[in-house]
């Protein structure tokens, strides 16, 4: 007899469904396990029938989330639900015989559920690449008008275009101006040693954007 395995995935609502399926069919109940991803866990549902082993997924199971139980169905089940609920946090109402927590003696709770130094490392990389990328993303969004409205000038008549200009430039010295007012508001009423503070990271940013500009 040949044996095959696949996998597939499986909707969190059909859990149940195709459990009471599978056993109308005459598959066999193997078993359950879960896998830790970062912020959730898959839950894999194995079922065999003569040489063929299906693997049914269920993806992303958030933490403390809830999957029908199917022991009412494969009794059997209720083993490994109440592992996982121990080990994961994810809970399985309907569970026939439930251990509610206990079925492990933990001495840290859902301890599958802990991330390594390596996959906080990896996790912060991500998370500093992802921010990154959105900020350069937004650099080019911000870009983006002053490219069009330059090639709008480019196009006008050249009086016309300066005077464009020039009111652009009196809009955003005012803007500016309103926005200095502000800051000086909020630094007269702070302790003089941070305003200073403050006032020396702006005049930092404020070089830095100039020599940008050069």
């Amino acid at each position: 007899m040949e044996f095959k395995q696949g996998f597939s995935p499986l909707a969190p609502d059909a859990v149940h469904a195709e459990a009471q399926r599978r056993r109308d069919e005459g598959w066999r109940y193997v078993q359950m396990l879960a896998v830790n991803r970062d912020e959730s866990a898959d839950v894999i549902y194995s079922y065999m029938r003569e040489g063929d082993l299906e693997n049914l997924v269920v993806e992303a199971v958030p933490r403390d989330g809830a999957l029908d139980s199917i022991s009412d169905v494969f009794l059997e089940a209720f083993v490994c639900e109440n592992e996982i609920h121990d080990l994961f946090g994810i809970a399985f109402p309907g569970l026939a015989i439930d251990f509610k927590g206990n079925f492990y003696r933990l001495s840290t709770e859902k301890p599958m559920t802990i991330i390594s130094p390596e996959q906080l490392a990896r996790r912060e990389k991500e998370a500093k690449a992802k921010a990154a990328a959105e900020a350069k993303k937004a650099k080019a969004a911000d870009a983006a008008p002053e490219a069009d409205m330059e090639a709008k000038l480019a196009a006008m008549d050249p009086e016309k275009a300066a005077k464009v200009r020039a009111a652009m430039e009196a809009k955003a010295a005012k803007a500016a101006a309103e926005a200095n007012a502000q800051m000086e508001e909020k630094l007269a009423g702070m302790d003089p040693e941070k305003a200073a503070k403050v006032r020396a990271a702006m005049e930092a940013k404020r070089a830095k954007a100039a020599k940008e500009a050069e």
